[in-house]
């Protein structure tokens, strides 16, 4: 069984991901896209991001550290640009990037 800062870490970065592809999917929906297109581009990076770091944590690997600070870099680059936007989508999903960046900072310390 994962420790429970792992499995927390791990539980942050999925919910990161879901958050950032519901938000690319709804800013397609918007009225004016192109004003979304960078919010789009950093929730798909985000969400694959949170993938990988996930992945690598469940599995042990000798990275997860390192992949877990960049991870926190990406998800407060893309909180940063989703709560410019006032659309609920998008100030979830700056929640939910503020809300993996922390945990992944505080495994990647901890490791």
């Amino acid at each position: 069984m994962l420790q429970d800062p792992l499995k927390a870490c791990i539980d942050a970065c999925y919910a990161c991901a879901t958050a950032c592809d519901y938000c690319a999917a709804s800013c397609l929906q918007e009225e004016d896209i192109k004003m979304m297109a960078g919010c789009i581009a950093h929730d798909m990076d985000c969400a694959q991001i949170c993938r990988a770091a996930a992945g690598f944590m469940a599995r042990g690997s000798d990275f997860a550290q390192q992949l877990c600070r960049l991870c926190a870099e990406v998800c407060t680059a893309c909180a940063e640009e989703c709560g410019k936007h006032q659309m609920d989508h998008c100030q979830a999903c700056a929640r939910a990037c503020r809300d993996c960046a922390d945990a992944c900072l505080r495994m990647a310390q901890a490791a």
